[in-house]
């Protein structure tokens, strides 16, 4: 069977594009983690060594298919969405030049496939090659305002995404993909809800976006990026500044699983870094800058969305409300927590990190993060969930330590008093690096 189905590899350049789809669609079923055959697609591919591993012809014929007519590269995206989950598909995958291509169709609002070229963008930045490209990779665009992000990639032309009629005459620019990347996730989430394609500004919702913001945040050098203000418009540098992650806040209430979780785990993976807390939890009305910049941009304001999904319909005395953020104060009976288990537990560790420094905990205490947890408290049934938020109300209800402050006091995660810190580690990035059995102080990277 194996001969029978290599045979078929040849067909994929074949002239003809009714002879292509037959042989994808013949070889697509194989592509799927136990399929009976699928080492067919790995033959020649290697993984270790000193030698850059070779790209198999039978892979660089489904990148290039990925550019085919609509139902070639729908197949086409498939398979290598299926065989992405390989670590041999890694490098040949992580080449820029198809990285520059899968970037731009996702920004291109009228890709009709962007969704799974999303799926294998997710996958491929699991692992650290194609997240360090992306930080850096430029994309080629051209201004064109009939298109709802004004923006025209040049590379996302192919057969399930033509070029706009006419081409646009605007100066071609080279500009950074990533903060493209997250005004299309953005803009994705804005769709609205209807059978017709062509009633749709965006073709896409792009929620696999979410998992790709996920996996870059675990390095410093993502944390970094998405927690320094950047123009709002990449292509207009004098626009005001705004912190990347203060776009993705917001869909941490998302109806979206996918892009709830990858939010949640963005979220997260910032709060790894210490410096940036105040940016993470002041409101958009004050100027914050994170150490060692001196750039200040407004505050990313992501406290009420993450006590939003543990807030339930309960009603607080007045002076309890009283301290609330104003988005959680009288909450309707319908109000719901989050049904996600893994979701849940993972906004409690954000506030849990965002508590190891003592701004973070004094701005917790202001706002009544302990009155929203202990109602959560109450109300939670997964034993986990409610040991860290017991943790964390130690942590922001205990006494402060008799200790100096430091004339910068988000240069290092400040000391928290070991009585306090319990025996429960602490939250670990989306991707953990090395295990340790000192997790509880180590937050910020090394």
């Amino acid at each position: 069977m194996d001969t029978q189905l290599r045979e078929l590899f040849p067909f994929l350049r074949d002239r003809n594009p009714q002879v292509r789809q037959i042989a994808l669609e013949n070889l697509l079923p194989q592509t799927v983690k136990g399929a009976p055959h699928r080492d067919i697609f790995f033959s020649g591919l290697s993984s270790g060594g000193l030698q850059k591993p070779k790209e198999s012809d039978i892979i660089r014929d489904l990148k290039v298919l990925c550019r085919d007519q609509l139902s070639v590269a729908h197949d086409a995206f498939r398979a290598l969405v299926n065989l992405s989950d390989s670590p041999l598909m890694i490098v040949p995958l992580s080449e820029q030049a198809f990285l520059s291509f899968v970037s731009s169709y996702i920004i291109n609002p009228h890709s009709i496939l962007a969704d799974l070229a999303a799926m294998l963008l997710s996958n491929l930045t699991a692992a650290s090659t194609a997240c360090s490209i992306l930080l850096t990779l430029k994309v080629s665009v051209i201004p064109d305002s009939r298109l709802s992000n004004n923006t025209y990639p040049i590379e996302s032309r192919c057969g399930s995404c033509p070029a706009p009629v006419p081409y646009p005459s605007a100066e071609q620019q080279e500009v950074m993909a990533l903060p493209l990347l997250i005004d299309a996730f953005v803009e994705g989430a804005q769709i609205v809800e209807s059978g017709d394609l062509a009633q749709r500004t965006r073709k896409a919702e792009l929620h696999f976006l979410a998992n790709v913001f996920a996996n870059m945040t675990v390095s410093p050098i993502g944390r970094n990026y998405f927690l320094s203000p950047q123009p709002t418009t990449v292509s207009k540098p004098n626009q005001p500044l705004e912190y990347p992650l203060a776009k993705l806040v917001a869909f941490t209430q998302h109806k979206d699983t996918i892009r709830r979780g990858g939010v949640a785990s963005s979220i997260k993976n910032c709060a790894f870094h210490a410096p940036g807390h105040k940016a993470i939890l002041s409101p958009e009305s004050s100027l914050v800058a994170v150490p060692p910049s001196k750039e200040t941009a407004p505050g990313i304001d992501a406290l009420p969305n993450l006590l939003l999904p543990l807030a339930g319909p309960e009603e607080f005395d007045l002076e309890d409300q009283e301290k609330l953020l104003e988005p959680l104060q009288f909450l309707p009976s319908t109000k719901t927590r989050e049904p996600d288990a893994t979701i849940r537990l993972t906004h409690v560790e954000t506030l849990l990190l965002l508590s190891h420094t003592r701004w973070g905990r004094d701005y917790q205490r202001q706002h009544g993060v302990y009155e929203i947890v202990r109602a959560a408290h109450e109300n939670e049934t997964v034993d986990k969930i409610s040991e860290h938020i017991e943790r964390l109300v130690q942590l922001i209800q205990g006494e402060e330590p008799k200790i100096a402050v430091a004339d910068d006091e988000f240069d290092e995660i400040d000391a928290v008093p070991q009585a306090q810190m319990g025996s429960t580690q602490t939250s670990e990035p989306a991707k953990p690096a090395d295990d340790s059995d000192d997790e509880d102080m180590r937050i910020e990277e090394i």
